[in-house]
């Protein structure tokens, strides 16, 4: 069976985090891709986009034994439940199928993402997108890479891409459809997606966070992301030089990401479609 090749596949210990976290992501890709191949049911969690499938659970599950084994002091959260309190200090945040929608539905947009967290930020970001072959890594220590080749965009001498504002970038996003019903939600992200040049929603917000790190979106904004939907990505960007924030409007808190300029105008944008 291809996922017992795959479930087989023991990381070594001695590898560094960064190492660690870049071998999960690929190998717990490449589990849910060759499970998709050989055919999947899915399950509704909270409504007919957000689905979950045995590839999410094998994936999770298979990085989840390789961390307790590699790991064992630190803590995992993951999507589909994985959940170990560790004594380091440290966490581990699993997303084993991110835009699982996608991969469902025969989509190249989807990726596994990992992030490691101590008590006060995260540290570094692994995301691999296996149909592409795209693996973004970068955190505190190392700086923002895609497949081993350092990322330059927010490095120019001039800094053009951190100056430059959100009406001149393409901006990637989500918004369920039934968020667009509730003017609390609805009015900033109204007023943040019209400040961008154009819009993109395709559907993992951790491979369009790897695409604003390597320049291809030009920003991106989201509400109430959980961790594995925030963390992996905001270290790659922060480590490829751009800036990250959140804010919280209407009660709901909002994720951004791209260069200062962009960032600083996304922020005011949804500020501006506050109630209070």
């Amino acid at each position: 069976m291809t996922t017992g090749r795959h479930s087989a596949v023991e990381l070594d210990p001695s590898l560094d985090d960064y190492q660690l976290a870049a071998a999960l992501v690929r190998e717990a890709g490449q589990l849910a891709l060759l499970m998709r191949m050989a055919g999947l049911q899915s399950q509704q969690k909270t409504s007919i986009s957000d689905v979950v499938t045995a590839a999410d659970h094998a994936a999770e599950a298979y990085v989840l034994e390789q961390l307790q084994r590699c790991r064992p002091q630190d803590g995992i959260l993951g999507e589909e439940g994985a959940s170990v309190q560790g004594r380091s200090g440290r966490t581990w945040v699993i997303d084993p199928v991110d835009g699982t929608y996608n991969f469902l539905h025969g989509s190249t947009y989807w990726c596994s993402a990992i992030a490691l967290k101590d008590q006060s930020d995260v540290l570094l970001g692994a995301i691999f997108q296996p149909e592409e072959d795209k693996l973004w890594l970068g955190g505190r220590t190392h700086p923002a890479s895609l497949n081993g080749e350092r990322l330059t965009v927010f490095h120019d001498n001039r800094g053009e891409r951190n100056a430059t504002p959100a009406g001149q970038l393409g901006a990637a996003t989500y918004i369920h459809p039934s968020w667009l019903m509730d003017p609390l939600c609805a009015m900033p992200w109204h007023a943040a997606a019209t400040s961008a040049a154009a819009l993109r929603m395709l559907g993992s917000g951790s491979c369009d966070l790897g695409r604003v790190a390597d320049g291809q979106l030009g920003c991106w904004f989201q509400h109430s992301c959980p961790e594995w939907d925030w963390l992996p990505g905001k270290a790659i960007v922060r480590a490829a030089g751009g800036a990250v924030d959140t804010v919280r409007v209407n009660g709901l808190e909002w994720f951004m990401a791209g260069g200062t300029t962009a960032v600083r105008e996304l922020r005011a944008a949804l500020e501006s479609g506050s109630v209070a």
